[in-house]
């Protein structure tokens, strides 16, 4: 299991623990003031049968993390077996996170469970985007079952679970129909300062999510970068920067501290 801690120390986010699984390793991209950038880069070729990826990732109290993933995931031909792919996310008050997701391929005869658990205390938020590719070029993809949970202040925010394993029934209307790529943003712990529909919509509670379907990956992507480049501001703009802007150059990995084991 791939494992990420960050804490504030002195005013300063400090990773305290950057653990590598036997899938990805987390890599520090910089630190500024409660502000860090952390890479989760693969090691191996994933997922292939068996295979059961999991990374947990705590964000403590006052620190802004973004999580960045160079390149997208291929779940591969499982040839009868299953796979796994599981994250477990804890933002602490006044915290935040924001990950956006590489592509997630699911190849022809791939069979994938895939959760996301997110637990915010009051005042956390996080931002979260995927994209989900059913097949690569010319496959009609494998199957997918996909789960999403997130608790706010100890009551559930959003539960929903996207069954996509039977080819017959994801192309039915109302469901992917012909389109084979699913992208969705989503915002939770905090209502955006404004709402554009669609494809946004509102939870229950304090967040919002968009999502977009599409027969390419970066159609769909597209057509959500108005919601995404909106929301990340909304997010960021309760970081704290240093001179130079949101979009400068971030301090040497030295100030953070960080402890890695492989």
């Amino acid at each position: 299991m791939a494992t990420v801690s960050i804490e504030l120390v002195d005013g300063i986010a400090r990773a305290t623990v950057l653990q590598a699984g036997g899938y990805l390793r987390p890599r520090l991209l910089g630190i500024e003031g409660p502000r860090a950038r952390i890479a989760l880069v693969g090691v191996c070729a994933t997922l292939l049968a068996g295979d059961d990826l999991r990374v947990e990732v705590s964000v403590g109290s006052g620190v802004h993390l973004e999580l960045v993933e160079p390149s997208g995931m291929v779940a591969y031909d499982a040839r009868g077996g299953h796979q796994r792919w599981a994250a477990d996310v804890h933002v602490g008050t006044g915290g935040s996170l924001v990950w956006a997701a590489a592509p997630f391929v699911v190849a022809g005869g791939a069979d994938v469970d895939r959760r996301t658990g997110i637990v915010l205390d009051d005042g956390a938020v996080a931002l979260l985007s995927e994209t989900l590719v059913l097949g690569r070029s010319g496959e009609q993809g494998g199957g997918l079952r996909s789960t999403l949970r997130c608790a706010l202040a100890g009551r559930d925010l959003l539960v929903e679970e996207l069954d996509l394993r039977s080819p017959e029934l994801r192309k039915a209307p109302g469901i992917l129909g012909d389109c084979r790529v699913l992208a969705t943003a989503a915002l939770l712990g905090a209502r955006p300062d404004e709402r554009v529909s669609p494809p946004e919509t509102p939870l229950a509670g304090r967040g919002s999510i968009a999502r977009s379907l599409a027969p390419h990956a970066h159609s769909a992507d597209e057509a959500l970068r108005g919601t995404w480049d909106r929301w990340r501001r909304f997010v960021t703009a309760g970081a704290t920067a240093e001179p130079g802007g949101e979009d400068g150059p971030l301090e040497t990995p030295d100030r953070a501290g960080a402890s890695s084991v492989t």
